[in-house]
């Protein structure tokens, strides 16, 4: 195996040459540092990182564990995309932008390997963890690990640092939209009742009729999916009786992409045109169905990438022992963008 010794012979310096080349922390000429380069060129060498994390203290490396749950909580998808794949890919970036390399892995929603994990990587000397959940949702670790942790897509009550939608104000802004299209009957049938977004969503959708000064008509509000399970029995029963009231809403919001694409078909079978007589509106913006179904969805992003990028940058100032003022006491939410699409028909506007 190549060592530090063979490139300094072949490119007729120290061995303490070659390793101010490699750490670039001491000028080196430009000749002399371009015969380092050759030369390791030329034998392929490969330096040690255990060996320079040794030296630096700094391994480069950060651990995400992915599929991080609730104890109490079935891992059922309740989402139309791939929220992990997409927050890592967040983070991801950032590392890639700094020099740190991730290693990943995936406890499959099972708390009880949470601990093993945060071992392991504590035992690769991880500068940092980030905790990955699908879903928006309190988590609880197991212990404080010797290195900074921020959760994704989670919340714990010890004060975590974490970076969470702001899944209120998503579905604020998307309904604020609605009705400056015209739209005052607006329905709202929701993911289950017991999770952290549906509540939150809720929140943001009767804030915006009660800014608007409209009535919150809770005959309006249905659960389409009553667990986790996402029966579509459930969603029928809650379509069935929003169609059924006297004075019929103009749109209907969904939870996410994934069940308004179920409510464009159950429409279609009962001969309602989209958008000419029911609007819809999604939740995510999840392009493959938004994009893809006829019309496209209107919706509002899930800003998963976001958030991730938003993730590795508070980690790696926590990492730096940096405590800047935009460092959060509490969660930090990040906003997504309404994707306004042609499945909601403006309205004529009343005086």
């Amino acid at each position: 195996m190549t060592t530090i010794y063979d490139v300094a012979r072949l490119a007729g310096v120290s061995p303490k040459t070659v390793s101010r080349v490699l750490n670039n922390d001491v000028p080196v000429k430009e000749a002399t540092r371009e015969a380092v380069e050759q030369a390791i060129q030329t034998l392929g060498y490969i330096p040690s990182s255990a060996a320079r994390a040794l030296r630096s203290q700094r391994s480069g490396l950060i651990g995400v564990i992915m599929g991080v749950a609730d104890e109490n909580m079935q891992q059922t998808d309740v989402h139309g995309g791939l929220p992990e794949m997409f927050l890592t890919q967040g983070a991801q970036q950032i590392a890639a932008q700094m020099g740190k390399t991730l290693m990943i892995a995936d406890c499959g929603g099972d708390s009880k390997r949470v601990p093993d994990l945060i071992r392991q990587f504590q035992q690769y000397r991880a500068e940092g963890i980030i905790c990955v959940s699908e879903s928006h949702q309190k988590i609880r670790l197991p212990f404080q690990p010797n290195c900074p942790v921020v959760l994704l897509n989670c919340f714990d009550d010890a004060g975590t640092p974490a970076i969470l939608p702001d899944d209120e104000n998503n579905q604020r802004r998307l309904t604020e939209r609605l009705i400056a299209n015209g739209h005052q009957r607006i329905a709202y049938i929701t993911l289950p009742t017991n999770i952290v977004a549906t509540q939150q969503r809720l929140q943001g959708y009767r804030a915006a009729l009660w800014n608007a000064g409209l009535v919150v008509d809770n005959a309006l509000i249905a659960t389409g999916y009553t667990d986790r399970s996402n029966k579509i029995d459930d969603l029928w029963a809650a379509l069935n009786n929003i169609m059924r009231q006297p004075e019929k809403p103009t749109v209907i919001c969904c939870g996410n992409d994934e069940m308004a694409m179920r409510v464009y078909g159950m429409l279609r079978v009962q001969g309602v045109k989209i958008p000419e007589e029911m609007s819809i509106a999604g939740f995510d913006d999840h392009r493959q169905i938004a994009e893809t179904l006829y019309p496209a969805l209107t919706t509002v992003e899930l800003p998963y990438v976001k958030m991730g990028k938003r993730a590795a940058e508070l980690l790696l100032q926590l990492i730096h022992n940096k405590q800047p003022e935009n460092i959060p006491l509490q969660a930090e939410r990040i906003m997504g963008e309404v994707a306004w699409r042609e499945s909601v028909l403006t309205r004529a506007i009343l005086p």
